[in-house]
């Protein structure tokens, strides 16, 4: 007797749990995969710009500093934490945007998994990429001066969190832009600003008093300054203010990212 063609048993439920870490894990290896892909765009080119910026800023200012050795020290933290801020945001933002450029976001929203599933995915993936670029700066910028964590707490923490944080922003920003030349703008009049007016390549002391408030109210400020605290030992600011406000500031984003995600805003319209 011939086997009938078509399996006439029923479909078998799978029971997913409170979390579908099967669908979770796979988003979060295809983001991961995603600028694994094209490793000299999203990691070797990041390592290039911050070794430029090295040796642009120490001989621009070796006439004026007869010992280079401790501008770099100072500089080389600020450099790390902009790799994870460039990156971790570039990284979430353009998955999301591609993916809706392209048609392929259905891909992504199919499947049975939750906004924070969702969200947890595309953060986790953009959040690695900022980390392995830090990796990576680090060990090219250590032979130009030693990178050795005197406070590895405050390295983690502000670390961590600096990369969370962007790829939250990258979310939103991907989830809110409509074409490429939206997240250009959000990119070259937000990030970029907010980056390079945080201390990266100077102590804010040498800011007139009404600048040095201003910049206190950036958060990446807070995260450049216990991030280079975590191997200079110094800061600039009160470091369990910084702990306390990025905190803070990251427990909003999530909560917004979740809402957005859980709305479907311009991602499922």
């Amino acid at each position: 007797m011939s086997k009938p063609l078509l399996d006439s048993s029923p479909p078998i439920v799978r029971n997913l749990g409170p979390v579908n870490w099967m669908g979770l894990a796979t988003l979060y290896k295809k983001e991961v995969k995603r600028f694994m892909r094209v490793g000299p765009q999203t990691l070797l080119a990041p390592i290039i710009s911050n070794l430029l910026y090295m040796t642009v800023f120490v001989l621009a200012f070796a006439a004026l500093r007869p010992d280079p050795s401790e501008f770099m020290a100072f500089l080389a933290p600020g450099l790390v934490m902009l790799g994870i801020l460039n990156n971790a945001a570039a990284n979430s933002s353009s998955s999301i945007m591609t993916g809706k450029m392209m048609g392929s976001i259905t891909d992504v929203l199919t499947p049975p998994l939750s906004p924070i599933e969702l969200a947890l995915g595309w953060i986790g993936g953009a959040a690695t990429r900022g980390v392995l670029v830090a990796l990576a700066t680090g060990a090219a910028l250590s032979f130009f001066t030693p990178l050795l964590p005197s406070h590895i707490w405050a390295v983690l923490y502000f670390g961590l969190s600096a990369a969370f944080m962007m790829s939250m922003v990258g979310v939103l920003s991907g989830v809110w832009a409509e074409k490429f030349d939206q997240l250009a703008v959000v990119n070259q009049f937000i990030i970029l600003p907010l980056s390079f007016l945080s201390g990266t390549f100077y102590k804010i002391d040498v800011l007139p008093p009404l600048f040095q408030t201003l910049i206190k109210g950036n958060p990446l400020f807070y995260l450049i300054d216990g991030f280079r605290y975590g191997f200079t030992g110094e800061a600039d600011a009160n470091l369990m203010v910084g702990v306390v406000f990025i905190a803070i500031l990251n427990i909003a984003l999530f909560l917004t990212v979740w809402l957005v995600l859980r709305a479907g805003w311009r991602i499922k319209s």
